[in-house]
């Protein structure tokens, strides 16, 4: 009998040719307490380019050739037998980072916990921009910073993917919101909600703001150790990009030679930081099922809505990701796979 397969985007190795395309997987089968989803649409984020490098070997494993993607809009087509939150037909989103799966397929198995029920007043190709942009924000705000109303928030490159998520989520809690963007976008990440904004061509951040209570580290670069002369004494900087830490690598229960390597990564940022009397953490987004019904709700009453930049055909995959890598996405960049 003839395998049944299904086309999906993958990588064949690490490094600086890791053979990116198209390859026929095998139809996935569905363990007891997951879910088969029939995939739509397929948010990209920066990691799906970080990934085939091979910068996250230590941390995140695959089997080789793996699928790409993280996020993702369905339908679910089968239920293991455990399942209880859904049933055949329903349309969910969900994002299956660290499972050591990949999204971009025609079909994706995702563990029940991780899913939720899709936002009512959304398609799949805005449902699936949104799973990491939002589960990162949430975790970074509510978590870590346990932002309150009335403190400042710094968020670079505030027009880009995961800026014009959290700016929204930010002044939804409550929060005074400083970013950076070029001059084209000044006035719409205004409307998005930010209060403070700096034209990065025209000026150095560091020089304009002041008196900020929390840094959302999103960019590449010296920005995060800029960052750490607007904080407020007791300020803290939660960065999405590195360097990743010890309390992460211990958190991963990496091996002790790992622990000690990340704490030589992050001895620049940590030194910078303690002498400011500020705090700096690597935050890794954990998907949480949970987390993404209770932003589903922000998404339906319109308190936050999501922003896509580009949408590429499944044919398209490759260029889709060069695109994302270009760094001049505003919004989301989403793959259609399924109409």
């Amino acid at each position: 009998m003839r395998t049944r397969t299904m086309k999906a985007f993958t990588f064949k190795r690490y490094g600086k040719s890791p053979e990116l395309g198209f390859d026929d997987r095998d139809y996935p089968s569905v363990g007891a307490d997951e879910i088969l989803v029939k995939v739509h649409a397929v948010g990209l984020n920066p990691i799906d380019n970080m990934i085939p490098t091979g910068m996250f070997k230590p941390v995140l494993h695959f089997t080789l050739p793996a699928t790409m993607g993280s996020d993702l809009a369905g339908v679910v087509i089968e239920t293991g037998s455990r399942v209880t939150r859904f049933k055949p037909g329903d349309e969910v989103f969900a994002s299956i980072f660290d499972t050591g799966r990949g999204s971009l397929a025609e079909f994706a198995v995702v563990p029940e916990r991780l899913a939720a029920i899709k936002p009512a007043n959304l398609d799949f190709v805005q449902a699936a921009s949104l799973p990491m942009v939002s589960l990162t924000s949430w975790q970074a705000f509510t978590e870590r910073a346990r932002l309150q109303p009335g403190q400042k928030v710094f968020i670079p490159a505030g027009s880009g993917g995961i800026g014009s998520f959290a700016i929204q989520l930010a002044k939804h809690l409550g929060a005074k919101v400083g970013t950076t963007t070029s001059s084209a976008n000044i006035e719409w990440v205004s409307r998005l909600g930010a209060d403070e904004v700096v034209d990065y061509k025209k000026q150095e951040f560091e020089n304009v703001l002041s008196g900020y209570d929390c840094v959302l580290g999103t960019l590449r670069g010296d920005t995060i150790e800029k960052s750490t002369q607007i904080l407020n004494p007791g300020g803290k900087i939660i960065s999405l990009i590195g360097p990743l830490d010890a309390a992460f690598a211990r958190d991963r229960h990496l091996n002790i030679i790992l622990r000690f390597v990340f704490s030589l990564m992050s001895r620049k940022i940590m030194h910078l930081s303690k002498k400011r009397n500020l705090s700096y953490s690597f935050l890794f987004v954990r998907p949480d099922g949970a987390q993404l019904t209770q932003i589903s709700k922000l998404i339906e009453a319109e308190q936050i809505v999501p922003v896509i930049d580009k949408v590429f055909p499944f044919t398209a995959t490759k260029d889709a990701l060069d695109y994302l890598a270009g760094g001049h996405a505003k919004g989301k960049v989403v793959v259609k796979i399924h109409e």
